[in-house]
């Protein structure tokens, strides 16, 4: 019989502090980059005291330049290293983009096999805390289109630490979007209520030691009969609060890696409950949620007894002052679930 591993209780941030620690603790060729992630930890102390612990060769400060900072992972990849950039905040990650879909998703085919890109590119994303439309974005969907890329969400403590030593492990590029709304807390959509600390919430006791989390397994996190609801990041927490406050026995299922998919517990839910609804921050057009629900369409369109509702985020840029009236939080969602249910 084997001991259960020490956990502590962590906050997101800690708990990505907490993998890259490992991670360097034990393999000299995972190297930390980023602006300010050296001496300042990071925007959001992420990065906090690794610097301090591995030196300035493996933990450094880059200049404002994100095709500049990819493009050096990519280098360092093709030579052996296993680089962990970070983009500040997703919104930037924009002029990196010819970097990573035209270099890092490519090495391995284009060179046959013979060089690969295992890069973990980490970056804050999402809204919720009036961060206007350039630190608020949420660009998942630009990732899961391309071929060659995973695309790794977590949303809780547990999650984040054991994907993130999944994809640093993972010999292709990874993009690893943190929903920096939940960084110190889960968020159930009510702007006006007081936070939470995740020290309340189960999944904030982390192993500290080395776990895994396999790309490509969703988690269920709320079983149910009525109908499922497939979402990711932030909006879990959104959703188990307004499914709780409808009464709905709705079965919520955590994407948490939207490429590779996790198809088979999809579609083990929908054929169950026969109405699906997804669930995500971005805009609606061309989202994710798009590609869904043409799977859910494709594998279960027998076991339908409604059509694929998506709640998502509107097709405008994301505002300041009406931050509330974009985000697909509690009355928007109980709307939805009346409509499905009624179909």
């Amino acid at each position: 019989m084997t001991d259960a591993p020490e956990t502590r209780t962590m906050n997101m941030i800690q708990a990505i502090n907490s993998a890259l620690d490992i991670k360097m603790g034990v393999d000299p060729d995972i190297v930390v980059m980023g602006e300010d992630v050296g001496f300042f930890g990071g925007v959001f102390k992420a990065t906090e005291g690794l610097q301090k612990k591995y030196g300035k060769t493996r933990v450094f400060d880059t200049p404002i330049t994100e095709c500049g900072i990819i493009g050096v992972a990519v280098g360092m990849a093709a030579y052996g290293l296993r680089p962990v950039p970070e983009i500040q905040f997703a919104d930037y990650i924009y002029p990196a983009l010819d970097q990573i879909v035209s270099e890092a998703a490519r090495l391995r085919y284009r060179s046959a096999g013979e060089f690969t890109a295992p890069i973990t590119v980490r970056s804050p994303f999402g809204g919720g805390i009036f961060g206007g439309q350039t630190h608020s974005q949420s660009p998942e969907g630009i990732f899961t289109h391309v071929s060659g890329i995973k695309t790794v969400i977590p949303s809780t403590p547990y999650d984040a630490k054991g994907l993130l030593i999944s994809a640093i492990e993972d010999n292709d590029p990874v993009i690893f979007f943190e929903p920096k709304r939940i960084y110190n807390g889960p968020f159930d959509g009510h702007h006006d209520r007081p936070v939470t600390p995740w020290a309340r919430h189960p999944a904030s006791a982390v192993p500290t030691g080395h776990y895994r989390i396999p790309l490509g397994q969703a988690a269920i996190v709320r079983p149910g009969e009525d109908v499922t609801i497939l979402t990711y990041g932030t909006m879990v927490h959104v959703v188990a609060a307004a499914v709780a406050e409808k009464g709905l026995d709705a079965e919520i299922i955590d994407l948490r890696t939207l490429v590779p998919l996790d198809m088979a517990t999809i579609e083990a839910s929908v054929k169950k409950t026969g109405r699906c609804m997804v669930v995500h921050e971005a805009t609606k057009t061309s989202g994710f949620g798009a590609e869904l629900s043409a799977l859910v369409q494709e594998h279960c369109f027998h076991h339908l007894e409604a059509p694929v509702r998506r709640v998502t985020g509107w097709d405008t840029p994301y505002p300041h002052s009406l931050e509330w009236a974009y985000y697909p939080g509690p009355v928007r969602l109980s709307l939805a679930l009346d409509k499905i249910m009624q179909d």
